[in-house]
């Protein structure tokens, strides 16, 4: 059988952590890519963007990574050139983004993982901080 889910994941992030978790709880085991490690190609890197829908800007991490210190929050930073710093610091790149035959997000909060998983939850899930996220029933709290 063949994967369709991929996870963007940074496995010291608690909030990827969650959001495998949730894939997982819903029965699937999804390709993982630890993008630290594996980076995503410009065209990759693109691509999840445009199906997110999203600005690129909204897909730059800012806590923990060197965003301040580059000065990323100035607009005259084009689009083109806020990739380019993704591609040169990886940890620039917001996450967890998961792909899904249902859609492609960032994942943040962790649950919004539970809007394009294409299986139901099986079982009761809480997040790594105690947090009940589904109950007995496979239901969100």
């Amino acid at each position: 059988m063949s994967c369709s889910i991929t996870i963007y994941h940074n496995p010291g992030c608690g909030t990827s952590r969650n959001v495998l978790g949730l894939i997982r709880n819903s029965g699937e085991e999804p390709h993982v890519i630890e993008y630290l490690k594996t980076p995503p190609d410009r065209e990759t890197l693109r691509a999840l963007i445009a199906a997110m829908g999203t600005p690129v800007r909204d897909v730059l991490r800012q806590k923990g990574t060197p965003y301040d210190a580059l000065g990323l929050s100035d607009p005259k930073w084009t689009d083109e050139q806020l990739i380019d710093f993704m591609l040169e610091h990886p940890i620039l790149i917001n996450r967890p983004i998961v792909v899904t035959p249902m859609g492609t997000r960032l994942c943040r909060p962790s649950e919004a993982v539970l809007d394009i998983l294409p299986q139901p939850q099986r079982g009761a899930f809480n997040k790594e901080d105690g947090e009940p996220v589904i109950d007995a029933e496979g239901r969100r709290v």
